[in-house]
């Protein structure tokens, strides 16, 4: 990878992408063996920066640089100097002095990981920027397809949920695209994005069978439930009846779509049970590749030549 950063998957041409995607894949096959000392990154210095709640991105993060021998730091903002009122670049030239090599971060504000990138040395990869990019959830859910189908290139993606609020929907867009996939959007008219149709080979549905009757990939979104307050959507038991993923949706389509979401799962609301524990979901083995594509990340933008 030649740029410093990991910011927006708009910023990484084909090949790049297909060279973390084939080296996220290799390393998934090594943890699967058992295999968790890599010292490809002995002697660097991460530090995990999150503003907002995290499981799954912060510990595979974590791991990840672990795995890889490095040092990881893993700041936490409640109880940090954040509180006492320091700035964003404050923390950010304190982490450099530091010597630290490469800031993983997440924000509420997007935009925030590049104007830290700017203003530090360190590498910075974006962790979730506000409704903007989250380029390592489109990465691993890629690796997901890319190991289940052997490619990208030509696969029809049905992405259902809360669109307008969702940086995985966008960063995934500008992936799947990038690749040589069409991508599908269904959601209620007050949870669609204006103009989000232009960043790609997206077609907008107005009903889920639509979206999803050619689909090889089923992908339902987090709805966001503070959203619920605003009044965009009237009550979760509607919204699961006109919007969720069934069983009775999926059974008799023409071929069998494989499940995905970036978790975590409001069960019975974006997808019903049986579809989130049946034989076609992957959200556990998104969560494994997740570990296994942010190892190829760190590694590509911190090993030595």
């Amino acid at each position: 990878m030649l740029q410093k950063d990991l910011l927006c998957l708009k910023d990484l041409a084909k090949e790049d992408i297909q060279a973390l995607l084939d080296r996220g894949s290799e390393i998934r096959d090594l943890l699967d063996s058992g295999k968790k000392d890599f010292d490809t990154l002995k002697g660097k210095n991460i530090t995990t920066l999150f503003y907002e709640n995290s499981t799954r991105t912060m510990t595979s993060f974590s791991n990840a640089g672990k795995f890889l021998g490095a040092t990881v730091s893993n700041l936490a903002v409640a109880s940090s100097s954040v509180k006492k009122g320091e700035s964003l670049i404050d923390t950010g030239e304190t982490l450099d002095a530091l010597k630290t090599d490469l800031i993983v971060i997440r924000h509420s504000v997007a935009g925030a990981p590049k104007f830290l990138a700017e203003n530090v040395k360190a590498h910075v990869v974006n962790a979730g920027d506000g409704l903007h990019a989250h380029p390592s959830q489109a990465l691993l859910d890629m690796l997901t397809m890319q190991r289940y189908f052997g490619k990208i290139e030509g696969l029809n993606v049905a992405i259902v949920g809360d669109i307008k609020h969702s940086r995985v929907a966008r960063s995934n867009i500008y992936g799947l695209t990038t690749m040589g996939a069409k991508v599908k959007l269904f959601s209620p008219y007050t949870l669609r994005a204006t103009g989000i149709e232009k960043m790609g080979n997206v077609e907008i549905c107005d009903t889920l069978t639509d979206a999803i009757q050619d689909a090889d990939v089923i992908m339902g979104l987090r709805i966001q439930l503070e959203r619920q307050q605003q009044g965009l959507f009237p009550s979760l038991s509607e919204y699961f009846k006109y919007y969720g993923v069934k069983e009775s949706d999926i059974k008799n389509l023409k071929k069998q779509p494989i499940i995905m979401h970036p978790g975590p799962v409001n069960r019975d609301v974006e997808l019903s049970s049986g579809v989130i524990d049946g034989s076609n979901s992957h959200i556990l083995d998104q969560v494994s590749n997740g570990l296994s594509i942010r190892m190829a990340i760190l590694e590509a933008m911190l090993k030595e030549n």
